[in-house]
């Protein structure tokens, strides 16, 4: 089952995280955030493209050092739709939020200092998307064997036209 399968299956689900109340609350972030920025939708899903990425890569490392548990655990201490400047530093070196930064702002023209002041909001958004709770989305994502490739601003803007935000 793909990435997208998982994500259609969870939004029928309620009962789990990822269901239609999250997934509307994730589309409803990113619309605040295009707002504040004055940017669209599509600029906010390239920044979260490459945060995505740079989160796969983050968390896979974590796994291989720490282990699923301790993953599980960050995802869900860090999940959500407010910022959390914490959530950023758990992941990412001053180093690599530059990276980031400056990565999404070579896509999309935007600003790296106004990416990297999104990094707080941004990242809880995607480890929120990802939150486990009986949800697989996690350990797809992290399956370096099954989807090395996933992008979360993909999987984000599909259950956002589901959602008709």
């Amino acid at each position: 089952m793909g990435l997208f399968d998982q994500i259609l299956g969870a939004v029928g689900n309620s009962n789990q995280q990822g269901g239609l109340g999250q997934l509307l609350s994730i589309a409803t972030t990113i619309q605040q955030i295009s707002n504040s920025t004055g940017t669209d939708n599509s600029t906010i899903q390239s920044i979260l493209s490459v945060v995505g990425k740079q989160v796969h890569s983050s968390l896979q490392e974590k796994q291989a050092s720490e282990g699923t548990e301790a993953v599980e655990n960050l995802v869900n201490q860090f999940a959500g739709n407010s910022p959390d400047s914490q959530a950023v530093s758990s992941l990412f070196s001053p180093d690599v939020q530059q990276q980031v930064a400056e990565k999404a702002a070579q896509r999309t023209g935007l600003d790296a200092g106004i990416i990297q002041q999104l990094l707080p909001t941004l990242v809880p958004l995607v480890l929120s998307f990802l939150q486990s709770g009986g949800n697989p989305m996690l350990n797809k994502f992290l399956d370096a064997d099954g989807n090395g490739d996933v992008d979360i601003a993909d999987a984000i803007k599909l259950a956002s036209r589901f959602l008709g935000k």
